[in-house]
């Protein structure tokens, strides 16, 4: 299992993360591609500090909406959105290209990666983009109880899936992320270690009602951007590296 983070999500004046530290714990960077965060010069920086920490990159296209982050729903349709994430993921592959590293993955951003994974028609727009620039790149979407169906989906459209958790949210039944404005549906520190250890050692996540959540898992998603989760990315990297073997 390898840590995998947003980054690369300061724009202009605006500096928005601490990607500078959290890039020497992560194996796996989810480099904004200047939609809900980043610009040219933010992306191109990023991709060099990934390269110099030796992390993987990957494009994290997301809804073109600066002011909401990619966090506000906006209602384009499938072919909109196949358009949208070549576009982006085009735009990080050619700094990526420049720097002499491969891309090597996609991930959605925001409301789109929440989005796609309750509309297959818009996960479908998703698999499409890649399939159509590189179908060997994979593309990270959430594991869920639904995994083989969304597996089959990937190999009818000849993409290739990297299966995510989430190591500071909590879980529904239904294998969905808590709403955030819901109580207790961002972890704390404390919690974040305790479900990732139960991930790594025991293969399943406990829902908010003690359901057992089992899917298979690539990666676990953390969030830098606080002095105090830097110090819990630390913990986790070491965490994951002792379940290496």
């Amino acid at each position: 299992m390898k840590l995998n983070c947003d980054m690369g999500e300061s724009f202009g004046s605006y500096k928005i993360g601490c990607d500078e530290e959290v890039m020497k714990y992560v194996h796996m960077a989810n480099i904004a591609c200047g939609a809900h965060g980043g610009d040219p010069m933010v992306m191109e920086k990023t991709v060099a500090l990934a390269v110099k920490h030796k992390v993987i990159v990957g494009a994290h296209p997301g809804y073109p909406d600066l002011q909401g982050f990619g966090r506000r729903t906006i209602d384009y349709t499938a072919d909109e959105i196949r358009t949208m994430v070549l576009y982006q993921t085009g735009a990080l592959a050619a700094f990526c290209t420049a720097a002499g590293t491969p891309l090597g993955y996609v991930k959605p951003h925001g409301t789109l990666y929440n989005t796609m994974m309750a509309n297959d028609t818009i996960l479908l727009a998703v698999f499409q983009a890649l399939a159509s620039y590189d179908a060997k790149i994979p593309v990270m979407i959430q594991a869920t109880p639904r995994w083989q169906r969304h597996e089959q989906l990937a190999k009818d459209n000849g993409v290739t899936l990297l299966w995510e958790a989430f190591a500071d949210r909590a879980y529904e039944a239904d294998g969905s992320l808590r709403k955030r404005h819901l109580p207790n549906a961002v972890h704390t520190s404390e919690h974040v270690l305790e479900q990732a250890e139960i991930l790594c050692k025991d293969k399943f996540i406990a829902a908010t009602d003690g359901t057992k959540l089992e899917f298979p898992v690539d990666a676990l998603c953390v969030h830098g951007d606080s002095e105090s989760s830097i110090s819990v990315i630390s913990q986790l990297r070491k965490l994951v590296d002792s379940y290496e073997n």
